[in-house]
């Protein structure tokens, strides 16, 4: 397991030096971003090569659904960010790192995320590395479901709120409809169940409870540093109704809507 863990730590670790130059041929810090989630994948196909012994179809499950997460939300950051500057708080680093900020960056954005993202990823080597049980057990399948819950919610909050945002009349408005009227941050809770799928799916071999600290450290991650804080920061300053829309709904985990203290009909968003 030590080996399996060093080889994906190497992997990690060139993919973002590789990724690092990139940046800096570009001027633009930001593209980190996109290849957040495919890393996730490299990792898992590491330790997929990484450990023969593993029972195969869990082996084979743990790939499946990074991948189908990994590469969506790659694809979906990519699109998004075509033609666009690099994002506000690469930017504000670049200005306040100077003409050392190729060099700091590697550091302070590619090495530190590329860490993370090691750390994060142990479930999917606890996954793979034990042949027992010899057989998917019902955390398997609890996992499998977790995963799709929290997959609907990113896929599809992604795909409501690109929608909302290519209406040129919903500028400087708040996405209050679909899943956006049951939780302000359906994408990111929907990143954070699918990590616990991912250790739902771990906690089935022996030791597999250990993933169940990285689900955590990912859901503590988006609520709490790079995620929600980092968002709601810019939007308050940047939406007036922004402040209404938290008074009513929850900023994680999904739930009912609250009445709005206001007497005036809500104007219509999206």
């Amino acid at each position: 397991m030590l080996e399996a863990a060093l080889a994906g730590l190497a992997a990690i670790l060139i993919y973002m030096t590789l990724i690092w130059l990139w940046s800096v041929r570009t001027s633009n810090a930001g593209i980190v971003d996109v290849f957040w989630g495919p890393g996730f994948l490299l990792a898992a196909i590491i330790y997929y090569t990484q450990t023969p012994e593993g029972f195969l179809p869990r082996k084979v499950l743990i790939v499946t659904l990074v991948a189908l997460w990994g590469l969506r939300l790659g694809l979906h950051l990519g699109l998004r960010n075509i033609g666009k500057k690099e994002d506000p708080r690469y930017a504000k680093w670049r200005a306040e790192g100077g003409r050392f900020w190729w060099l700091h960056s590697y550091v302070k954005v590619f090495v530190l995320q590329g860490l993370i993202m090691w750390v994060i990823s142990m479930p999917l080597l606890l996954a793979q590395v034990s042949a027992q049980p010899d057989y998917l057990t019902i955390l398997d399948y609890l996992g499998i479901l977790v995963w799709g819950v929290g997959f609907f919610f990113e896929a599809v909050g992604d795909w409501q709120l690109t929608r909302f945002k290519a209406d040129p009349a919903n500028k400087g408005r708040v996405m209050q409809t679909g899943l956006w009227q049951y939780t302000r941050h359906p994408n990111y809770f929907g990143d954070s169940a699918c990590w616990w799928g991912y250790g739902l799916v771990a906690l089935s071999v022996p030791f597999g409870f250990l993933g169940l600290i990285c689900s955590f450290a990912m859901t503590l991650l988006l609520m709490r540093v790079s995620g929600v804080p980092l968002l709601e920061s810019r939007l308050k300053e940047t939406r007036p109704d922004y402040a209404a829309y938290i008074a009513r709904t929850n900023a994680f985990f999904p739930g009912r809507p609250r009445p709005s203290d206001s007497t005036e009909t809500p104007t219509p968003q999206g």
